[in-house]
């Protein structure tokens, strides 16, 4: 922004300001972002006495959300005029450990290029600020669509999960597990195009031994694999298969697999319980599709889907129509905007890492419509179908059945009622009898 920008708004303000008074600091920045000059983002920093706006070369725009390990901006080179994403890593959270996470989120992403994963273009630090500067996707998160606009058809989340799984199957071939697949993950452009993005949980299937999160649980609840809870020291790339399962089934319903309860019960539901049938929320799912859905959230690992590009090829029959998400762009977060971590301002930050051994309720945090991610996805109940009460199987490999299948007794609870259809009948005619005899006692 030059003076004479300035200079050109404030003339454009008098020229038609009421009875010569001077214009205020408010309509002077809605005149700049009227002009074009700034955008709203800028003047609200602006406005609140905040005038670096600027990482290195990088020149920020907006607040696009919340991330595990910081925040995420929309920025633009000076020079080359390129919009970018920059994750921003504050200074509350820049401790040796934070630092040495961050870069090995770094080096992991510049190791990928693929059409569906969200690129690494660069990286540095201005000051004690380390930042990660990535492709900017326009358009949405998956989480966030599902949210405002409802499920996907099968042929729309046929399409994005089958891209999304392309561009983890490209991951998986160079030793990378992604270990945070989940809707709010991947960012769906407004032609219905699909990208993985936040690496910042990957782990090697090679153990390297400089994994700061071995034997740890991490990732997000609602998709956590069994055996990611059950044996986190390894990194295997078949738990980003049934995390992706749990997207899809998010995506086709609305609801998460396990909706409710603490992340401690969530994890042991991934473990024991079965997810309702698809079709209780959404009648149109077809058998078939039900039944990739199964085969890629099945316990066992060795029972599942075992590649992301065998998760696409089972796709590829209802995406081959090539129906694409509507073209949108969702309206930014209405929460206020924070400034850039910048002088030792604390940013709040959610935490993406569930530790083993410390496994509790989380929430999620205020985001807008870009990258970034989330801890918590919604866990929303809908209301049982009346016509579909059977928990989700799978006819190739059946999912083990629930105890209760939507209020019908198991073996163990019939047992129960017949014992107690006889005992309470005959506890009352003791009770008669006693009664009875205590009267003639008493006369």
């Amino acid at each position: 922004m030059t003076q004479q920008q300035i200079e050109a708004a404030l003339t454009d303000l008098n020229a038609v300001a009421d009875r010569g008074a001077p214009p205020d600091d408010k309509r002077l920045a809605r005149k700049l972002v009227e002009s074009g000059v700034i955008t709203s983002y800028q003047a609200e920093q602006l406005q609140a006495g905040r005038t670096k706006l600027n990482l290195g070369p990088y020149i920020v725009t907006d607040w696009l959300g919340q991330g595990g390990m910081g925040q995420v901006f929309k920025a633009v080179h000076r020079m080359m005029r390129r919009e970018v994403a920059l994750k921003v890593l504050p200074q509350s959270k820049s401790t040796p450990e934070a630092i040495s996470a961050f870069n090995r989120e770094i080096r992991a992403q510049a190791q990928l290029d693929h059409p569906n994963l969200v690129r690494a273009y660069d990286a540095g630090h201005d000051g004690n600020v380390h930042f990660l500067v990535t492709e900017f996707v326009p358009g949405t998160d998956l989480r966030r669509w599902v949210r405002v606009q409802g499920h996907l058809s099968m042929a729309q989340a046929a399409s994005v999960i089958a891209q999304a799984a392309r561009g983890l199957a490209h991951a998986h071939e160079r030793g990378l597990v992604h270990r945070d697949v989940k809707p709010g993950n991947i960012l769906v452009t407004p032609d219905g195009r699909a990208k993985v993005s936040d690496l910042g949980l990957a782990g090697s299937q090679h153990d390297d031994g400089n994994d700061p999160r071995a034997g740890k649980i991490v990732g997000t609840a609602d998709y956590l694999a069994p055996e990611q809870i059950r044996k986190p020291h390894e990194i295997l790339p078949v738990s980003d298969v049934y995390a992706l399962g749990c997207t899809l089934y998010y995506a086709v319903t609305g609801k998460v697999p396990f909706p409710g309860g603490t992340t401690r019960d969530k994890a042991r539901r991934h473990c024991d319980e079965t997810p309702w049938h698809p079709r209780r929320f959404n009648p149109e799912i077809s058998d078939e599709f039900v039944d990739v859905i199964a085969d890629m959230m099945a316990k066992d690992p060795r029972s599942r889907i075992q590649t992301a590009a065998e998760v696409a090829a089972r796709l590829e029959p209802w995406a081959r129509g090539g129906e694409l998400l509507p073209a949108q762009q969702m309206d930014n977060s209405p929460w206020l905007r924070p400034p850039l971590p910048l002088g030792g301002e604390d940013t709040p930050a959610g935490s993406e890492e569930v530790e083993s051994g410390s496994l509790g309720g989380s929430e999620g945090v205020p985001r807008g419509p870009g990258t970034g991610s989330q801890t918590l996805e919604g866990t929303e109940v809908a209301a049982a179908a009346p016509d579909e009460t059977e928990r989700m199987t799978s006819r190739a490999r059946p999912l083990p059945p629930p105890i209760l299948l939507d209020g019908t007794p198991s073996p163990t609870l019939k047992y129960v009622l017949v014992a107690l259809a006889i005992a309470v009948p005959v506890a009352m005619l003791l009770g008669a009898v006693a009664t009875l005899a205590l009267l003639s006692w008493t006369k």
